[in-house]
């Protein structure tokens, strides 16, 4: 359910470009964001970091875009987001008591300190490497190329890293399930 509300957003703007177009798609995507954070922020009284910068970008660029008339705005937001979450994880490597994704996924896996560490910086290249090849479709291919990409490109890329992700942690597992053809 978290992944269908983290790309709710996404989606939206896919839809209502397609539709409306990339001004019309800023707008519902400025809002959509705001639906997503509101929720959140009425049940707890906080918002999860990751929603509330991606809030703010798409504020800010989704703004910019729609008061100067200008959709490089909107398309450099995948970009930063990007960068400052690779900033972010590179940083956490000297700030605090332990990395980005160890704190975010400690709960659901153990590991050792040298993986975690590992992983951040993996982490850390795809969120740069994923901002530099949004920079390049968006100077180098159409509006509609880039919008194309930004859903399913970009998803794409991000749901294959996360499965080979899971590939390289699964020797770590502690207790993996035991799927078997017993019939009790």
């Amino acid at each position: 359910m978290k992944f269908l509300t983290d790309f709710f957003p996404i989606l939206l703007f896919f839809i209502t470009y397609k539709w409306q177009g990339i001004y019309a798609a800023t707008i519902v995507t400025i809002a959509a964001s705001f639906i997503q954070i509101a929720p959140f922020w009425l049940k707890n009284k906080r918002v999860d970091s990751t929603h509330l910068t991606t809030f703010v970008m798409v504020v800010i660029f989704g703004g910019a875009t729609l008061y100067l008339q200008d959709e490089a705005f909107i398309k450099w937001k995948p970009t930063v987001i990007n960068w400052l979450f690779a900033f972010a994880c590179f940083a956490s490597h000297f700030i605090g008591k332990s990395t980005l994704i160890k704190r975010v996924m400690q709960s659901g896996i153990s590991l050792p300190d040298k993986i975690w560490i590992k992983l951040n910086a993996i982490w850390a290249v795809f969120f740069l490497l994923l901002g530099l090849l949004n920079l390049y479709v968006v100077y180098n291919f159409d509006t509609d190329t880039w919008v194309n990409f930004k859903l399913f490109g970009m998803l794409g890329m991000t749901i294959v890293f996360i499965f080979a992700q899971g590939f390289y942690l699964i020797k770590y597992i502690e207790n993996p399930v035991n799927i078997s053809n017993d019939n009790h």
